[in-house]
């Protein structure tokens, strides 16, 4: 496999460094009335713990899916406090053991909250013994093994289960029906994006003016973790190359410096953009051999850089593979050979 080329350490990469996870402590939002973007679905979640509380019952399971950097973790927090619950976290691959799972369940009081990251990724003997925590409150462990083995049944207090993932389609159709309510978070407008730049400049006392956060959103890929480190390095390129305050020109200054162009596209974008139209003719390809051919690990360039080109309509994903759309071709100033799509018509 495809080793990816330092993809941690890349600002545009949505997925949380040990950098975010200090910075987010002091940017997160508590409430949901701190809580930017996403307003239809605050407004149902809102709903939903309002008459769970009413009926004094644990709220529904809950599952929230979206590409990673769009407040999943955040937002299971906020459902703790608005529960007045305890909240406890967890992920799929650190849950290797059936004990460990029965370890967290039962040290849960009635209507506390339990998060599972990258639910996704949970092994399959671990998931079998949340369906009856889930739908019973109870799980059965077999202790001992062989003529020994016997079955014990743990009764558990009413809990909500809340799981996050950025590929639902990897969740397994008994899991998935057991959540009663399923939310998928969007990446955030630009308009949404301003604001959370802004209150984040406050909070870190960084000195931003209109034109400098709407620069920062636009180039953000609609992504508030994103938007928050270029946020912290344009105010390094304030400190050094101006006055403290991060205006449009120092805006630019950085985001062009640390290779973000006016779409909000980087270098590994412009290479997998470049290698659908060069190499493979517009598409369509696979993504493992468009991995090759960029040097570029699958999964990240499914879960890191697809979502957004997708989004933005530079590639299409097709059963037959990725395409490169006009707006790709246009963006990589390259002309589109139509005789190809012809051809690819008729192929089965």
């Amino acid at each position: 496999m495809i080793e990816s080329h330092n993809n941690q350490d890349k600002i545009t990469n949505p997925q949380k460094t040990s950098e975010d996870i200090n910075q987010e402590v002091t940017l997160r939002p508590e409430s949901f009335s701190d809580f930017i973007g996403q307003d239809k679905l605050i407004e149902n979640l809102d709903v939903y713990i309002k008459a769970a509380s009413k009926r004094n019952e644990s709220l529904d399971h809950v599952l929230l899916f979206g590409p990673p950097g769009l407040g999943k973790t955040t937002l299971a927090k906020i459902i703790s406090k608005e529960m007045k619950v305890n909240f406890k976290m967890s992920s799929g691959p650190v849950l290797e053991k059936a004990g460990d799972l029965a370890g967290m369940l039962t040290n849960l009081d009635s209507k506390d909250v339990f998060f599972i990251d990258e639910v996704h990724r949970l092994r399959t003997v671990i998931e079998e013994y949340l369906y009856s925590a889930m739908e019973d409150y109870s799980i059965d462990i077999i202790l001992d093994k062989g003529p020994n083995s016997r079955s014990v049944v743990l009764n558990l207090n009413p809990f909500t289960l809340i799981g996050a993932t950025t590929q639902l389609g990897k969740l397994t159709s008994p899991l998935r029906d057991r959540f009663g309510v399923i939310l998928r978070l969007d990446y955030y407008s630009v308009e949404d994006l301003v604001k959370i730049v802004k209150r984040s400049g406050e909070i870190l006392n960084i000195k931003i003016d209109d034109k400098g956060a709407l620069e920062i959103a636009k180039r953000s890929r609609g992504t508030p973790r994103i938007a928050n480190r270029i946020l912290k390095r344009a105010r390094d390129f304030a400190d050094v190359e101006s006055n403290g305050i991060v205006d449009y020109k120092i805006a630019d200054m950085c985001l062009t410096r640390i290779g973000i162009d006016a779409n909000g596209l980087d270098d590994m974008d412009r290479r997998i953009l470049n290698a659908i139209i060069d190499k493979f003719g517009g598409g369509p390809v696979g993504v493992e051999s468009l991995s090759v051919a960029i040097s570029e690990d699958a999964v990240t360039i499914e879960e890191v850089y697809e979502p957004y080109l997708i989004k933005e309509g530079y590639i299409q994903r097709t059963t037959r593979g990725r395409i490169a759309l006009d707006k790709a071709y246009n963006y990589c100033n390259k002309k589109k050979d139509n005789s190809l799509d012809e051809a690819n018509l008729f192929k089965s």
